[in-house]
């Protein structure tokens, strides 16, 4: 503020003297000020007291403060609207928030980090994590390829090529990479009786069976005929065609049972195919149990919904088949890696395939050995369902 060069006291002392009757031009020249000083003064010190002159510069000063006070607020509010729909939570967000304050709006440091709410010693930190660049780019890619798989199936594939990372770091960058993957339809809960769960967990126990849809690039529809090993979750069939019907059903499945072998149980919805008597007619002479879900409960046929959910989200949504070659080479593809790329999360993250031989391979040693050797996988063949 710059310093007045007459107190109060003396410009009401030098305008006493001019009402006393000295010569306004004579009071200039002594006091070394001009004639438009001195009649400013007058307008506005003129027929005042000290005491009166005191409280009026005291006014000023409080109003000066006011002002200050309200164009502060209102810088406060402008910069406040800048932000206004982002998150200003974490460090790194705040001190992008604290600069741009700074640039926009002319705001010292300590003043945008008391609108924001930041420590200003935070603003000064420089992060001295590796940018891992080279691990960003092979998750970005492996993203690009598998698009429907969250966070943790890319870890378990980071894994297999020889990234050794912790699982929670693999979810940081896959958050700070955008690749979060939106969910379509919330989770069906299961509801209702199922079918009776196998009493060895070893493959062949019990397949599901059942039909999804999807379409050409020209508008023809086709069906595809999926099988699912309940135990090991591999897909054994997956069949494309326009029309599907009961025979032709029996047909593929006694090609799977003679490449297979012969299953303890089929489950299925009571479709029309699935209820025909060519399918009745095979069960009874290949003597295969086949057991129909309760009609409108399609979570007692979990395992294969589950399956069909997967293909539908991953491959059929993902894909536009242009013939229906395509479309059968496209899904036989897919259902192979399936099988034995994929991570599966019931299964530890395994591929099925992998966890299939597993089961096979515990089954097949002896019980002494497998008790000697503290493996308690020979117990655990009993499946959970």
């Amino acid at each position: 503020m710059k310093r007045k060069r007459f107190s109060d006291e003396q410009i009401i002392g030098i305008l006493k003297e001019a009402d006393a009757g000295a010569v306004v031009l004579d009071l200039c020249r002594k006091h070394g000020m001009s004639s438009a000083t001195f009649y400013a003064w007058k307008a506005k010190y003129g027929g005042l007291e000290l005491s009166e002159a005191k409280r009026l510069r005291a006014l000023e000063d409080e109003n000066a403060r006011l002002k200050r006070l309200l164009a502060d607020a209102m810088l406060d509010n402008a910069g406040l609207k800048d932000l206004l729909g982002k998150k200003v939570v974490t460090p790194a967000a705040k001190r992008q928030a604290v600069e741009h304050l700074q640039a926009a709006h002319g705001m010292s440091e300590r003043r945008a980090c008391g609108v924001v709410g930041a420590d200003r010693k935070s603003m000064r930190y420089r992060s001295r994590r590796a940018d891992d660049g080279e691990l960003r780019s092979r998750l970005r890619e492996l993203a690009q390829v598998r698009r429907r798989f969250g966070y943790r199936r890319l870890h378990i594939l980071l894994r297999r090529d020889g990234v050794v990372i912790n699982r929670k770091k693999t979810q940081r960058l896959y958050t700070e990479e955008g690749l979060t993957v939106r969910k379509r339809k919330s989770r069906r809960r299961a509801v209702g009786a199922r079918a009776a769960p196998p009493v060895v967990a070893l493959p062949n126990q019990r397949w599901s069976l059942d039909f999804v849809h999807d379409q050409l690039a020209s508008g023809r529809r086709f069906r595809v005929l999926n099988v699912v090993d309940d135990v090991t979750r591999e897909c054994l069939l997956a069949v494309a065609d326009t029309s599907i019907s009961g025979k032709r059903v029996v047909r593929e499945l006694a090609d799977l049972v003679a490449m297979r072998g012969r299953p303890g149980m089929i489950v299925s919805d009571n479709g029309t195919e699935l209820t025909s008597n060519a399918v009745l007619s095979w069960c009874g002479e290949a003597g295969i149990e086949w057991h129909y879900i309760a009609p409108g409960k399609p979570t007692q046929n979990g395992y294969v919904e589950s399956f069909n959910g997967r293909m539908r989200d991953e491959l059929l949504n993902e894909t536009l088949f242009m013939t229906l070659d395509q479309a059968r080479e496209t899904i036989a593809a897919w259902a192979d890696d399936y099988n034995t790329e994929r991570p599966h999360s019931s299964l530890g993250y395994q591929a099925p395939a992998v966890h299939a031989a597993g089961l096979i391979l515990a089954a097949s040693r002896p019980v002494d050995s497998v008790a000697e050797d503290g493996d308690n996988n020979g117990r655990s063949l009993v499946a959970a369902g």
